[in-house]
């Protein structure tokens, strides 16, 4: 090594916390097999959730969609970056199969940025909503989507599908935002959450999450969570950020269980309708546990692309 080079920075051990247990059910490895023979990717493997053993092992995974080629390059995402392949046409009818066959009756759908595309991808998304709603029609559809750059159309187009909970995360708090996301800014997402309330109305969830650790104060994350209640969020995830390589952005402290559960009754008592808040909580952790309304809303409209 050149004695001018400092050696890199160890990253730090895990609280005990975090000691996962491996999976021993059958469940996991037919879940994987399942995933392997219809060539779906999974935000499961490609971010390197720390769930991934606990979900496979229940039968459940979050579908990504539109490729594992993300077009932006965020501090803390384990996605690779780089220039997507083209969308796969037949990808929406594999994902209602893998919905059917797994016997889910919560799926989480969410994609990779696409930049590249016009409307973001957004079309795709609704075209992989409606099918899982053909094949599955008792299956509730909740969705992780990107910011879409702000585009209606693009948003309206994945309203039009009707999924039953329409989520997109604002990550961390305002001052951090600029580090931690690229290319998304803190107000656009708020804008996107608040125009898709807007659409559906009162009766139809929101949802958002945001990491923690990455070195924001108890303050900036009071502002923030007050910031999505502005919005008309319903549905909060907070979880422990996880440096997934030594390239991504550092840990900055680890949050105590105890402290997440102090943020989650915070959350309830501004409202928010139900709020998963823990080191190992994810946007689409234990999805399946909050009670979704009856599909209700009729209002949002497809837009033709301008």
């Amino acid at each position: 090594m050149n004695p001018t080079t400092s050696p890199p920075a160890r990253r730090p051990r895990l609280p005990d916390w975090f000691r996962l247990r491996l999976p021993t059910s059958d469940v996991f490895w037919q879940t994987r097999n399942l995933l392997e023979d219809l060539r779906l990717h999974t935000v499961c493997e490609s971010a390197r959730c720390p769930n991934h053993w606990e979900c496979w092992s229940r039968g459940t995974a979050t579908f990504m969609i539109g490729g594992d080629r993300c077009t932006r390059a965020c501090g803390f995402c384990a996605v690779t970056t780089a220039r997507p392949f083209a969308l796969d046409g037949d990808e929406p009818t594999r994902v209602a199969e893998a919905t059917r066959r797994l016997g889910l009756r919560h799926v989480v759908i969410t994609a990779v940025a696409r930049d590249d595309l016009e409307d973001g991808g957004a079309e795709h998304f609704r075209q992989t909503i409606e099918a899982v709603h053909q094949a599955n029609p008792r299956t509730v559809i909740e969705v992780l989507v990107p910011d879409f750059n702000d585009c209606d159309a693009a948003i309206d187009a994945v309203l039009s599908a009707r999924p039953d909970i329409f989520n997109h995360n604002l990550e961390t708090v305002r001052r951090l935002t600029p580090t931690v996301r690229s290319r998304a800014t803190y107000d656009r997402s708020l804008r996107v959450l608040e125009k898709a309330k807007a659409r559906v109305g009162a009766g139809y969830y929101t949802k958002s999450g945001l990491m923690l650790g990455l070195g924001e104060t108890e303050a900036e994350l009071l502002d923030a969570l007050a910031d999505l209640r502005g919005v008309g969020c319903d549905l909060l995830t907070l979880g422990q950020y996880l440096q997934p390589t030594a390239q991504h952005l550092p840990v900055v402290e680890f949050i105590s269980p105890e402290q997440f559960a102090a943020y989650a009754a915070t959350g309830r008592k501004l409202g928010f309708t139900h709020v998963a808040s823990g080191p190992l909580v994810r946007s689409s952790y234990h999805a399946d546990e909050v009670s979704v309304p009856q599909r209700s809303f009729g209002n949002a409209t497809r837009c033709e692309k301008t």
